[in-house]
């Protein structure tokens, strides 16, 4: 038989597990409020949310016991009565650490709950040489140096998000197949956790998502309930979000776009198949066009970071040069054609393009957009347009850390020690 309020039951009064659920609720609900909206009065969340007023002030009171939450100063509201004291997001020693792995480097993003950045850094690293063993030393040493970083900030980590450039079983934390990292089945979750301090929760997700995460909470399609996210990278990933929700798959391994079969007589990717969307708009494939004897670098000595190329690619492109021009035209309408699969498939709103797909979306947009026009079903009636991220490449490292903050948000007596975090005597509920 339900329980829910909506079946008509009664809550029995003496329930302390369903008050505790309730209470838990609200105090995301109400920490929830804030991050979105910014320093309010107790009044005026109480307003934004719904609940009861006394109900607000206890829940700010616990926030405030856990260090979630501070008081900023006096509100005044415009009208006749005494100001409110303002209270606004803080978790200054809540640290949250994003990292993310691809086929050249380590990225690292660490926040606290407000999202202020106290670590960030880009390593290079070759993720193809010495196996997934040395990959994993790599991100459990890389890990290690940003919890440190973290604590030396004030900030006690709670948890470590990492993206991968693949297929993840997130429930595992198996990787199970990253084709440009040559990883297959590679426990990366478990083997982290055993690796790092106890008690730290390690999570591993694909990159894609995480990027199209960020993107939707904090950048340039913010508040789009309706995106396409796509990686730039050596390989070329998608993270989709449907009415405004991450869209998955039944087994989570939507959003691998760049597998999209294109082109039967094409390359073959490094998935094992052939013609697939990424070895038609890949970096790799960029650079393989511009300089066919080296895939990789631009000058005799490869350029490590994804960064250097594509800056290189920019200088040759502001300087006229025909045959990076006309590479770049090329990958321009295999992504158009690509993007409208895409638009045909999950009718979004935006299409974010992210990595290097942004750094040189001046270029590449004109030469996608009357492709997307072209092979889209309902043409310009499905109002999508293509978006350069302002992520950047780090679009998947702050997703990652976002994931942290998140959880924290969405229960935050995870976190902390209140002495006097008791049920109100007021239901949390009540309105």
């Amino acid at each position: 038989m339900s329980t829910s309020p909506r079946s008509g039951q009664v809550r029995p009064a003496n329930a302390p597990t369903d008050q505790l659920s309730l209470r838990r609720a609200n105090l995301s609900r109400t920490l929830g409020h804030l991050r979105v909206h910014g320093p309010r009065s107790r009044a005026a969340i109480a307003a934004g949310t719904g609940l009861h007023k006394a109900t607000v002030s206890s829940l700010v009171d616990e926030l405030l016991a856990r260090e979630l939450v501070r008081e900023t100063g006096l509100e005044y509201s415009g009208s006749a009565g005494r100001p409110g004291r303002a209270v606004a997001l803080h978790g200054a020693g809540v640290g949250a650490l994003g990292v993310a792995i691809n086929v050249d480097y380590i990225g690292v993003h660490g926040t606290d709950l407000a999202g202020r950045v106290l670590v960030e850094r880009r390593i290079p690293f070759d993720a193809t040489e010495g196996g997934p063993d040395r990959c994993v030393d790599a991100l459990t040493e890389v890990i290690r140096r940003a919890l440190d970083d973290l604590g030396d900030a004030g900030a006690v980590p709670v948890g470590v998000t990492v993206a991968v450039p693949g297929l993840v079983d997130i429930a595992r934390g198996t990787v199970v197949l990253a084709p440009n990292l040559g990883w297959h089945d590679l426990s990366l979750g478990p083997r982290l956790t055993a690796a790092l301090p106890a008690g730290l929760r390690v999570v591993v997700d694909n990159d894609a998502n995480l990027a199209a995460l960020a993107e939707h909470t904090y950048g340039v399609a913010a508040g789009s309930r309706d995106l396409v996210y796509l990686t730039g990278e050596v390989g070329v990933g998608g993270g989709v979000i449907s009415d405004g929700r991450l869209l998955r798959g039944n087994d989570g391994f939507s959003g691998e776009v760049g597998h999209l079969p294109v082109d039967p007589a094409g390359r073959r990717c490094g998935c094992g198949r052939t013609g697939c969307w990424e070895t038609k708009v890949g970096l790799a494939e960029l650079i393989r066009a511009v300089t066919p004897d080296r895939a990789y670098g631009l000058d005799p000595e490869p350029l490590r970071v994804p960064e250097e190329r594509v800056a290189e690619l920019r200088r040759r492109l502001d300087d006229g040069d025909p045959v990076v021009s006309a590479a770049v035209a090329e990958v321009g309408r295999w992504l158009g054609l690509g993007g409208a699969i895409l638009v045909n498939l999950v009718n979004p709103r935006v299409i974010v393009l992210g990595g290097y797909f942004a750094t040189l979306a001046q270029w590449l947009v004109p030469a996608a957009r009357p492709e997307l026009d072209r092979l889209v079903v309902a043409g310009r009636a499905a109002h999508c347009r293509f978006v350069a991220s302002d992520l950047g490449f780090t679009a998947a490292a702050r997703g990652a850390a976002g994931v942290v903050v998140d959880r924290v948000i969405a229960d935050p007596t995870s976190v902390g020690n209140p002495t006097h975090a008791v049920l109100p005597t007021t239901p949390a509920g009540s309105p």
